[in-house]
Formats: C-alpha cells, structure tokens, sequence
C-alpha cells in the first residue's frame, strides 16, 4: 500500500529533478527568501482578500491600496523575509513594491472581479485515491456557476504564460486539482484556468474523464518512482535550465557540489513535504506562487 502523499508542486520537483525533490522534502535543506516568490505571495494575498470587500469597492486603486499591508504583514508574520531588502536599499523595495502594484492593476484587464463571487477562496483540499496515494494541495480559487452548478478552477502566476508547445506541461498542476476534485465530489471541473498576470494572459483548458484518469496513472507511475528513490537512496540530479533558479546548486553533483548524508529511516510520509500551501519551484518569477 502506497503511504506518499503529494502536492502538486512536490510532484513537480521530482518530475523536475528529483535530488531536488530530496532537498526539499527529505532534507528538509532552508532555502533563503526569493523575491519573486515572495511578491507572489504578496499578490495572491491581495487577489484572495479583494473579494472580502462588497462588489462595488473590487477596483484597481483598492487593490493596489492593499499591496503594502499585505506586504507589512507577511513581514510581521515572517520576519526573515527582512533579509530581502537590507536597511540602505530603500529603494531596491520600492521599486519591488511597486512591481507587485503592476501585478495587481495587469490582473483587471484580464477579470472584472466585481462580476464574480468565488464559492472558495485559497482552498485546502485532499483525497486519497483507490492506490493510497494521498494528494493535497491549495487552490486560489474556485468559481461555480449559479445555474448549473459547474465548477472552475483558477490559479494566479505573477510569471509569464509558457511558451508554445509547454502549455500542457503548465497544466500539470491544475489537472492535479481537478483530479482531487472529481475524486472528492464525483463532478470534473468544466474549466482549468490560469491567470498569467507576468504576461496578461489567461490560458483556459476544459477536462474531461480520460484526461483525469490519464492524470491518476502519471501520478501513480511518480509515486512508485518515489519510493523506489527512497528505498534506494538514489536521487538522481536532472541538470536543465531551471537550475539558475536552484537554492541548493552548491551541493548538487552536476555542479561539482556533494550533497549531505541521507537523513535515515525517512518514513515516504514524512517526505512528502510540509502540508501547508506549496512552496514554490525555481521555473520563472513567481511561477508557483
């Protein structure tokens, strides 16, 4: 019986590079504060709490407006993050501030957000499949239409829509989630959406079953490959060009670094990763965020 549990951006570690998957979720190796993850949090933290004001009030100045308490709180409530921006670069965090307030205006020209009302808001969900293999993750948001009930899910990326040719691997990550939801509530999503505010552009695919269902067997085929890394301890470096945005190139092999000894008896459960929203992976700015 399968005891892993996943989340979509742990999944995609592994399929990225798998000692990067170690170093994450076995190792549990700090990485330090990214900028661009960060204004990512900080925009999706204004995107999720625009909705808790009345229709009428859902305006670009509002939301910007927001930027720097969102900004002042997550410092409040991670005070590391103070290393971003040291005491003389005062205008190194203006202009980064100002960046997550263009980020913020770019996402009215693709959403009217006072035409919606989510039925959820940065959404914890979980299921475990026929396998045992647990998945989990947080999704943005979830609309459902008032007629008929159909869902949509949406995700915000502060990065750039993928370039031809990628856009399904991008989708990875919502098919995880519609996976979780068909398998939750017995219903498959009528939309996957993903609101690329780098870009702004929206990229939209409609899933079906076979498609849910080819997404089960991919993450069962991950799910064996993980365990059999970590009966085996061979965690594998797959060099390519996400490892400019790598934390930890300094202990990899591929770039003549050695990684620290394998902790022991790591239970898969335990190296699934934190349960709380997922951390980013190094692909471009804010991508996972």
């Amino acid at each position: 019986m399968v005891s892993l549990s996943l989340s979509p951006s742990r999944a995609t570690d592994f399929m990225s590079c798998p000692l990067l998957y170690r170093f994450r979720t076995v190792d549990r190796l700090p990485e330090p504060p990214n900028p661009d993850a960060t204004r990512g949090t900080v925009v999706h933290a204004v995107l999720e709490r625009l909705f808790d004001l009345p229709a009428g009030e859902r305006t670009p100045d509002e939301a910007v407006r927001m930027v720097r308490p969102e900004w002042n709180r997550l410092l409040e409530e991670e005070p590391e993050l103070g290393e971003l921006f040291a005491d003389d670069e005062a205008p190194a965090q203006e202009e980064w501030l100002a960046s997550a307030e263009d980020l913020v205006k770019r996402y009215f020209a693709l959403e009217d957000p006072q035409r919606l009302e989510p039925a959820e808001r940065e959404l914890y969900i979980e299921t475990t499949l026929e396998s045992g293999l647990q998945l989990r993750g947080y999704i943005d948001r979830l609309d459902r239409a008032p007629a008929t009930g159909e869902l949509r899910v949406v995700d915000y990326k502060t990065g750039k829509a993928p370039t031809a040719g990628f856009e399904q691997r991008a989708m990875f990550q919502m098919r995880f989630y519609a996976v979780m939801l068909w398998r939750q509530h017995g219903v498959v999503p009528r939309l996957l959406q993903v609101v690329y505010l780098g870009s702004g552009e929206i990229l939209r695919y409609e899933p079906d079953e076979a498609d849910l269902r080819a997404t089960e067997r991919k993450l069962a085929a991950l799910s064996t490959a993980i365990e059999r890394a970590l009966s085996t301890g061979d965690w594998r470096a797959s060099p390519s060009r996400l490892c400019g945005w790598c934390a930890h190139q300094a202990l990899c092999p591929a770039y003549g670094g050695t990684p620290p000894p394998l902790p022991e008896n790591v239970p898969a459960s335990e190296a699934a990763g934190e349960e709380g929203h997922d951390a980013p992976s190094p692909r471009t700015s804010g991508a996972d965020i």
